[in-house]
């Protein structure tokens, strides 16, 4: 009851998106017969009703701030297909081993490759939808740079009072700088959608070396020489150094006490 209270206090608040946007303030709540909260209405800054899930909102105390559903849906497709690729690749590791037949696993195998090749449908459905938002952001951008060098030139001739023009520059650079935030964050995901696709063959191979014990070995024996050859390299300098002098001090140090001895009694 504390979380519905809660969420019951929130109606009137005011709703911002991730970067700190006012879209409007909530209205209501959509719940399901058996009283699980499912939506959120908010009533937007224009007047309009949007019915936004409770999954796209963070409530934070009196701040309610929606997610976007891209990012939203990124981040659940980015746990999906890992998880179907390590699944299908965990049922190929079984029927090997043989603890499964052979039409069992086409047919689990089918249906998961069903699955993936929906959910690449919709990361590429996604991916376009994250292009179309990166061109609103550039068009914005663009749009709130000309408002800068207007706002430039009319105060640079008097036409704008300073106060005015610090406070109309002090807005668009604030707009600019959370419409350069959410490029940004536009970019970083669809850089993380495009990962977890070219994963898509990287990923089993991967497991498959980790799960298999002979590769690991064998894969294990090519690291003892590269050690041994960098003590050989290391070793060679010291023999020259070493064996050499060794060999050569012998018959040296006759002649050395010799002309120690010499020059002593020279000195004397």
């Amino acid at each position: 009851m504390t979380q519905k209270s809660n969420l019951f206090l929130s109606i009137g608040k005011p709703v911002k998106d991730e970067y700190g946007r006012s879209l409007g303030k909530v209205a209501s709540f959509a719940l399901t017969p058996n009283g699980k909260f499912d939506a959120v209405f908010i009533e937007l800054n224009d007047g309009k009703f949007a019915r936004n899930s409770l999954e796209n909102l963070k409530f934070n105390g009196s701040e309610v701030t929606l997610i976007s559903k891209i990012k939203s849906n990124v981040n659940v497709l980015c746990d999906q297909l890992p998880l179907i690729w390590r699944k299908d690749q965990a049922l190929k590791n079984l029927a090997e081993k043989g603890k499964i037949s052979p039409d069992l696993y086409n047919e689990i195998h089918n249906n998961f490759e069903g699955v993936l090749n929906q959910l690449k449908v919709d990361a590429q459905s996604l991916s376009e939808d994250i292009d179309e938002e990166l061109a609103r952001c550039d068009e914005e951008i663009k749009t709130l740079n000309y408002a800068v060098v207007h706002l430039e030139l009319e105060h640079e001739i008097g036409k704008i009072a300073d106060e005015h023009y610090r406070a109309a520059f002090g807005l668009i650079q604030d707009s600019i700088k959370r419409m350069n935030t959410e490029k940004s964050d536009l970019e970083h995901t669809k850089s993380k959608l495009s990962n977890v696709l070219l994963g898509d063959s990287p990923a089993p191979e991967e497991e498959i070396e980790i799960s298999n014990e002979p590769i690991d070995e064998k894969t294990a024996l090519p690291e003892p020489p590269a050690p041994e050859a960098q003590l050989k390299v290391t070793d060679e300098p010291t023999k020259v150094i070493e064996e050499p002098t060794e060999e050569k001090a012998k018959p040296q140090d006759p002649p050395v006490v010799v002309y120690v001895k010499e020059i002593g009694k020279a000195g004397l």
